[in-house]
């Protein structure tokens, strides 16, 4: 298994690719293949990261394969790449765990599992410094696909048992690491409600074209990370004509922007792909957007500018 270290100048670069909606090597999921082709050739990151919707299974011949196709490109660029599932990855004909399989099993894969946890893919992994001590962390976490509560309509949320293990994980980090929390960010598929909190309270930059799909239930994940204080980034999909990112209490609640040309989107609304770059030593982070026309978006602009009108 790759580790994963900071660069000597001090920085660790992550591209996000979220929401390919995979379905059978057509010419859309060809344009997909290209743009992640483009991206990390311009970009050159230290780690991949897929938050999500891999997979459009319900369209897909063998869900299996599809899985196997879209990880190709990163299994092919020869970095390091991580991923955790979405709700679209195991609605019919496959299950999580069968999918879990294929990316544990994968080449230059990270994956990882927490046996007795809720949800097929919760694993935290480090960054280490030059020496290989740990520097940052990066959680990851199944954010489930749709409610099991017949009195709960829409979408799943991060469950009680996974709230635990970030806490108890992010404590056994802290301590590694001399009593000081580990800059940290986190990754999953569904936002969570603080994502609607955000565009409403908080200056925030980039696009916000349709209302964020959460969960009707808040189960704490975000209050969690508050206390622990050391997430100072999450990154989510889901919703794919959002891009937009703000701060709240501490933490920069981040969209990535939809990669994936085999669904929904909004004509002018280019896909790509979030950049998050890390810096040793500091508790922030760089990131903007790498475009399928090669462009980058540097978000200088979003609700701000409307709320001052």
């Amino acid at each position: 298994m790759p580790s994963l270290r900071f660069r000597e100048d001090g920085t660790f670069t992550i591209v996000q690719f979220t929401d390919l909606h995979w379905k059978n090597g057509d010419e859309k999921d060809l344009q997909t293949r290209s743009l992640m082709e483009l991206v990390l050739k311009e970009e050159a990151p230290d780690l991949i990261v897929f938050t999500g919707d891999l997979i459009y299974s319900e369209n897909c011949e063998d869900p299996k394969q599809s899985l196997r196709e879209v990880v190709r490109t990163a299994e092919e660029s020869g970095i390091p790449w991580a991923a955790v599932f979405g709700n679209h990855d195991s609605e019919v004909t496959i299950t999580r765990s069968e999918l879990l399989d294929a990316l544990l099993t994968s080449k230059n894969g990270l994956s990882g599992h927490t046996p007795n946890v809720s949800g097929y893919g919760n694993y935290a992994l480090t960054v280490g410094d030059n020496d290989g001590k740990a520097a940052a962390a990066l959680y990851f976490l199944d954010s489930g696909d749709y409610s099991d509560l017949p009195n709960v309509d829409g979408y799943a949320w991060i469950k009680r048992d996974q709230i635990e293990w970030y806490e108890a994980e992010s404590q056994r980090l802290e301590k590694m690491n001399g009593g000081t929390p580990l800059p940290s960010l986190a990754f999953f598929h569904i936002p969570l409600r603080e994502y609607a909190d955000v565009w409403e309270r908080q200056p925030c930059f980039g696009h916000k074209h349709e209302n964020v799909c959460s969960s009707q239930i808040n189960s704490g994940f975000f209050e969690a990370m508050v206390k622990r204080g050391d997430v100072v980034g999450t990154f989510v999909g889901h919703d794919h004509i959002n891009d937009y990112w703000g701060e709240l209490f501490g933490i920069r609640l981040c969209y990535g922007r939809a990669s994936g040309y085999n669904t929904y989107g909004k004509e002018g609304f280019n896909h790509g792909a979030r950049v998050i770059r890390l810096a040793k030593g500091e508790r922030q982070f760089e990131s903007w957007l790498r475009l399928d026309d090669g462009s980058i978006d540097r978000q200088t602009s979003g609700n701000q500018e409307r709320k001052g009108d």
